[in-house]
């Protein structure tokens, strides 16, 4: 055949390596080979067919496995290759085989099946040429395809034609927008949204009907990136469709609503919350993603120095106290919380919580989900829970001062409490509860240290570009007193496949952190100022977001960009 490709690899070595890799799990493998051997599939397909693992990640290790290279995004042509008298586009299509490159010798192709030898012998004797493929994802394949060749239609668009474009129902027929939310097309349509946002590693999905229009917003690494959105007209019945799934009420339409999807995607376990308002032209819906398999409860990894971390584990070990996590919504304060949990979670103490939501299920945990419509609120909650002799109290979020009073009695009858508050940095979570109307006293008495943060965008590794630091930037920043190394290099974001060209890929936190001492307690029985606490706590030693940010651009681990948008100063 003249085509340059490896020896086909065992469904096993392909197996291991995805297991290997972290990409599927091991009782999936095992499923998943018991139905190639009763269907006679092959070990990948069957794997995508299931959605165990994500087309991207097949890729990669199908890549790896062939020793060929993995298609970008940008390498599919601009203009038809393809002599549609020579070969059925059908035929390629459905083989999942496209052409990237005629050039005198060979024709470089994009395959989604590198052992494919019956498309790429047929290619082959069509364009009597070598025929040299690289491994494509099926969905960037198929939708090159269809600007090249079809009607430019994505999946979407084919989901939203199939249900007419004439269609008209009665949103206030509540029955009639109930069936056409239970149609296969606009399940289709929903499920689509979410298994997107799942592949692009998205925090939130948002829908957001206006006048002409449905939007749809993906929140990836704390930035809103929109994306194809179905029509207008179908904003009633994809909102139904949630609210279905949500366990909530599709009648009621005046009122905010809060639910809970659980759903599986590519293998994961994956648990949606979801949140309604009444907007001017619908209900507005925001859908939280919380990935079961995806969160790493460890310290290092969500980005503590050592020094801070060594700090923070001393405070965690004290025998009572309150320990707090501060910073804006979005900024990682409740993984910070479930990351203490885990590392203080033994058999020797008890550990109870009261969330609102509960966000992830911690084994040994005994967890509360606050439900205010039955009066189980957060005050409520903690007046039971001191009742039931924990070692441990972990309060989702202290929004009262009632709530604030308890957890202070609580710390100060021999509990250890870990909470959280919104505000913009450490010093300002003392202010904040003097605001509530805290007594001083009882909080110098009780707060052990508050832990400020906020999540900076990773710098794609595998396309950030070094530079060399203009020599006025370190001055304006003091870089050098994070490294010793001259020329001091620092890197910039590009862009690439692995991270859909926005050159970041996660996030991480940057923090900092106040612990109590006896000056500090001196300016709180004062009522100084946040800005007069943190003057304090830099003089004995704390390190704020700012200057860990920094810290970390010097590291390599972000850009001074990032840092700036996230922080206050500079």
């Amino acid at each position: 055949m003249n085509a340059v490709v490896a020896d086909p690899p065992l469904s096993e070595q392909l197996g291991e390596l995805l297991v290997e890799r972290g990409k599927l799990s091991r009782e999936n493998l095992l499923r998943a080979t018991a139905v190639c051997q009763k269907n006679g599939d092959a070990l990948h397909s069957v794997l995508l067919k299931l959605g165990m693992v994500a087309e991207r990640d097949m890729a990669e290790v199908l890549a790896a496995c062939y020793d060929l290279p993995l298609v970008a995004a940008q390498d599919y042509p601009e203009v038809p290759l393809l002599d549609e008298q020579a070969i059925s586009l059908a035929f390629l299509k459905a083989r999942h085989i496209l052409p990237l490159a005629d050039e005198e010798e060979r024709l470089i192709v994009a395959v989604a099946d590198p052992g494919d030898d019956y498309g790429l012998a047929a290619l082959h004797m069509a364009w009597s040429k070598t025929i040299e493929p690289r491994v494509g994802l099926p969905s960037e394949i198929d939708n090159a395809f269809e600007r090249l060749y079809g009607s430019s239609r994505s999946a979407m668009g084919q989901i939203v034609e199939s249900l007419g474009s004439s269609e008209e129902y009665n949103e206030a027929d509540i029955e009639q927008l109930r069936d056409l939310a239970s149609e296969a097309p606009v399940i289709r349509l929903v499920n689509l949204m979410v298994t997107r946002a799942v592949e692009s590693r998205a925090s939130d999905i948002h829908i957001e009907p206006f006048e002409s229009r449905l939007k749809v917003r993906y929140r990836i690494d704390g930035v809103m990136i929109e994306v194809e959105s179905p029509p207008a007209r179908l904003s009633a019945a994809v909102i139904s469709r949630i609210k279905i799934m949500a366990k909530l009420n599709i009648a009621e339409r005046r009122l905010p609503q809060d639910g809970r999807i659980q759903l599986r995607v590519q293998g994961k376990e994956i648990d949606l919350r979801v949140s309604t308002v009444p907007t001017m032209h619908g209900e507005s819906v925001v859908m939280r993603i919380l990935d079961k398999s995806g969160v790493v409860f460890e310290f290092e990894k969500l980005g503590f120095s050592d020094t801070t971390l060594q700090r923070f584990l001393e405070i965690l070990r004290l025998p009572h106290g309150i320990i707090l996590v501060t910073g804006p919504t979005g900024s990682g304060k409740s993984t910070t919380l479930y990351t203490a949990l885990t590392r203080l979670n033994t058999p020797t103490v008890k550990i109870l919580t009261v969330e609102d939501p509960v966000e992830y299920n911690l084994e040994g945990v005994n967890q509360i989900q606050v439900k205010p419509q039955i009066d189980l609120t957060f005050a409520n909650a903690l007046r039971a829970i001191v009742r039931q002799d924990p070692d441990i109290i972990m309060i989702g979020e202290i929004r009262d001062l009632e709530t604030a009073r308890i957890a202070v009695q609580s710390a100060l009858t021999g509990h250890l409490v870990l909470s959280s508050l919104h505000t913009n940095d450490a010093a300002g979570g003392m202010t904040r509860l003097l605001d509530m109307g805290m007594e001083d006293y009882l909080l110098t008495s009780t707060v052990n240290g508050i832990l400020g943060q906020r999540l900076v965008r990773l710098l794609c590794t595998h396309c950030r570009q070094p530079y060399p630091a203009l020599p006025e930037l370190i001055d304006e920043l003091q870089l050098q007193r994070f490294s010793n190394k001259s020329p001091l290099t620092l890197y910039r974001a590009v862009g690439c496949e692995h991270c859909a060209g926005t050159g970041y890929q996660g996030r991480l936190a940057i923090l900092e952190l106040l612990t109590m001492t006896d000056t500090l307690r001196a300016l709180v029985l004062k009522h100084a100022t946040a800005g007069e606490i943190e003057r304090a706590a830099r003089a004995d030693g704390m390190q704020t977001m700012y200057e860990d940010g920094l810290r970390k651009v010097v590291a390599g681990q972000t850009t001074v960009e990032e840092v700036l948008r996230v922080t206050q100063e500079g």
